[in-house]
C-alpha cells in the first residue's frame, strides 16, 4: 500500500476548505483516509494552515509522499519532508 499525504475537499461553494490527510493512493480524493493531519482554509489570508507537525514527521518517516501542495505547505509550517 502506498500511502500519500494530501488535501481532500471540504466546505461549501465559493468556500473552499481542504484536510491534510494521509491516504492510500488507490483512493478517490475525497474517500477513505487513513488519519488527518492538519486542516487549509485558503480564504484566510494568515494563519489558513494547520498542521500537526508530530504526525505529519510521523508518516512522511513511514514512507508517505506528500503532494506538490501539501509540500508547500508543510514547508511554510516547518515540516521537514
Amino acid at each position: 500500500m502506498a500511502v500519500v499525504i494530501r488535501l481532500t475537499q471540504r466546505g461549501a461553494k465559493k468556500k473552499p476548505f481542504y484536510r491534510i490527510v494521509a491516504t492510500d493512493s488507490r483512493m478517490p480524493r475525497d474517500g477513505r483516509f487513513l488519519e488527518i493531519l492538519g486542516t487549509y482554509d485558503p480564504m484566510l489570508k494568515e494563519n489558513g494552515c494547520k498542521v500537526d507537525v508530530e504526525k505529519a514527521a510521523a508518516w512522511i518517516k513511514k514512507g508517505a509522499k506528500p503532494s506538490k501542495t501539501v509540500d508547500s505547505l508543510f514547508k511554510k509550517a516547518g515540516v521537514g519532508a
